[in-house]
């Protein structure tokens, strides 16, 4: 395929306007991974919650810390993931094929890109392998 022709229907100033709200998106979703990073490495209980000593005051305690540590790995995980989908979907304005849905090759409608503007699938071909039972 032609460079033109794997994001004709894309504008160079949309290609420049989605990778300025993915790089920006990039941008505000370190700084939460750094926050997220440090409070799921915070020791639990005692001084670090504080506590004079360190030891939790109550056994609740421990169950608290740890399912709040539990939510925070949780976010990270789930960051983390969001943010290799956005250095994809750059490397995919980068080879030219941003904007086109890798399963049935057709434009993404820019609605959706606007929600989500990593997308790599239209939301015909997103919900379809949703639904789809994992290999």
């Amino acid at each position: 395929m032609a460079r033109n022709e794997k994001m004709s229907s894309m504008t160079e100033s949309e290609i420049r306007y989605y990778r300025r709200q993915l790089l920006a998106f990039k941008r505000r979703l370190g700084a939460d991974l750094t926050a997220l990073e440090a409070e799921a490495l915070q020791a639990a209980g005692g001084e670090a919650s504080g506590g004079l000593s360190d030891v939790p005051t109550h056994p609740a305690d421990l169950g608290t810390d740890a399912y709040e540590k539990e939510i925070d790995l949780s976010l990270l995980e789930k960051n983390d993931q969001i943010l290799d989908e956005i250095n994809d979907a750059l490397e995919r304005i980068e080879q030219r094929t941003f904007g086109r849905c890798e399963e049935c090759g057709q434009a993404i409608p820019g609605e959706r890109l606007e929600a989500l503007p990593y997308a790599r699938y239209c939301l015909r071909d997103a919900q379809r392998l949703q639904d789809q039972p994992p290999r």
